[in-house]
């Protein structure tokens, strides 16, 4: 019974990070075989052969519609977090109060004199290890976001020429696609929704409510209060 309880535990306090990331795979999974089948249309046409389905995952252009949309998730990500240092949106739950623009002071961080016995080892620690735990998440965040970058450059590189010898064209170099108009439509047309995503939810915040919801103001806040959640 205790064992039932521990796993119950664990699943509830846990639940958030597990149903994202069952949905993740289930959209990942759904994405391979609706790039599949259209892939195979497409070669049908050009009265080419099919290919399995693990031949295609496996393939330059799967890899670069995944990788394209990671990278831009985690550039909106990286820009929130450092943008919400010293950005306000006053009425916003996302957002701290006016006037508390910037790092914020060791007592309201928690470091130096201000330090817990429960605190994290490298914020204990101090000097630049504390430094760079105050940034760990921010950094981690930009370096996903440029590894994501980096992969969608050379898997959409490689899918590029792969279209151009298919159309008897002269493929490319990695410099020559990486400041071509494929990569940069590609790669835009995913910014710019992620940005308009997180502007228009800051603003949305300020006037409408979701009950019970960590990213919403409680239901009777009024909507200039920020830097609160339910």
């Amino acid at each position: 019974m205790s064992d039932q309880k521990q796993e119950r535990g664990f699943l509830r306090d846990n639940s958030l990070s597990i149903a994202f990331g069952l949905l993740f795979l289930i959209t990942l999974v759904l994405q391979a075989l609706a790039g599949w089948a259209q892939e195979n249309n497409e070669l049908r046409q050009a009265e080419l052969d099919p290919v399995s389905l693990l031949h295609y995952v496996t393939t330059a252009s799967f890899g670069a519609d995944v990788l394209e949309n990671w990278q831009s998730e985690y550039l909106q990500f990286f820009l929130f977090l450092f943008g919400t240092v010293w950005l306000i949106q006053r009425g916003s739950p996302e957002s701290k109060e006016p006037g508390k623009e910037g790092p914020e002071s060791d007592e309201e961080q928690q470091l130096g004199a201000y330090i817990e016995d429960d605190s994290p080892a490298w914020a204990r620690a101090g000097g630049w290890r504390a430094q760079l735990f105050s940034r760990s998440l921010g950094v981690v965040m930009a370096l996903i976001f440029l590894a994501s970058w980096a992969g969608q450059s050379v898997a959409g590189w490689s899918a590029y020429n792969e279209e151009q010898l298919r159309d008897l064209a002269p493929p490319v170099s990695w410099g020559g696609y990486v400041l071509g108009a494929d990569f940069w439509s590609r790669t835009l047309q995913n910014w710019q929704s992620e940005l308009l995503a997180v502007g228009s939810f800051a603003v949305l915040a300020i006037f409408l409510r979701q009950r019970g919801s960590s990213q919403s103001k409680p239901v009777g806040a009024a909507h200039a209060s920020t830097g609160i959640e339910g």
